[in-house]
């Protein structure tokens, strides 16, 4: 292991941050942004019974989105190596944005259903992404910090968009917890295609 001044090196150190760049800290924040919006699968739930399915019924909305989002990630996988990823990326945020404006707005068996069919396909179009995007982002030399960095970030974020899901949902209701979803998508959105990420290893290089 290296050793730097008779200690053990410290990946995450400040000099270690700054070296990975503005670039990939940028990426880091769409994806804090997009954690925040999608929180635990569990508000699914809680949806489908307030809508009133029935209690037998309650797994098959767990069922329908693993059924699509496994139906959809290897096309989207696929996709990532012949398109632009960050494309991809804004396609699978465009699902998520419908799927919360659905279960916002349709208080219903059929908004519940397109609510949870496009939240599997958002899943599927981008379980992987971010992290081949950090990749892209990031110097090779860095590549374990950056992971490091990123899933340090979003974990902290994972953890605050269930509270915040959570208590909005005791607070004013189920819409505004989708709502408040739809709005983090949405500046997760913006703010991807603020950034030009060619999505095809523009950062493999040390620096």
């Amino acid at each position: 292991m290296a050793r730097h001044d008779g200690g053990t090196k410290n990946p995450l150190s400040l000099a270690a941050a700054k070296q990975l760049g503005e670039s990939y800290w940028r990426v880091v924040g769409i994806g804090v942004v997009f954690t925040l919006a999608r929180f635990s699968e569990a508000f699914l739930i809680l949806r489908a019974q307030n809508v009133g399915l029935g209690a037998m019924w309650i797994p098959a909305v767990l069922v329908l989105m693993n059924i699509v989002y496994a139906l959809s990630a290897y096309p989207a996988g696929v996709l990532s190596d012949r398109i632009n990823r960050t494309g991809l990326l804004a396609l699978g945020l465009v699902c998520l944005a419908a799927a919360d404006l659905a279960l916002a707005t349709l208080a219903n068996l059929g908004g519940l259903a397109l609510g949870v069919i496009l939240w599997g396909l958002h899943m599927g179009l981008t379980q992987g992404l971010f992290a081949t995007l950090i990749a892209d982002a990031s110097p090779a030399s860095l590549r374990g910090t950056a992971y490091g960095y990123f899933n340090l970030s979003t974990g902290v974020a994972m953890l605050g968009s269930s509270v915040i899901a959570g208590a909005l949902w005791d607070a004013f209701g189920p819409a505004a917890t989708f709502l408040s979803g739809l709005a983090f998508t949405l500046l997760s959105l913006a703010g991807l295609l603020a950034i030009d990420t060619s999505g095809k290893g523009a950062n493999d290089r040390d620096p």
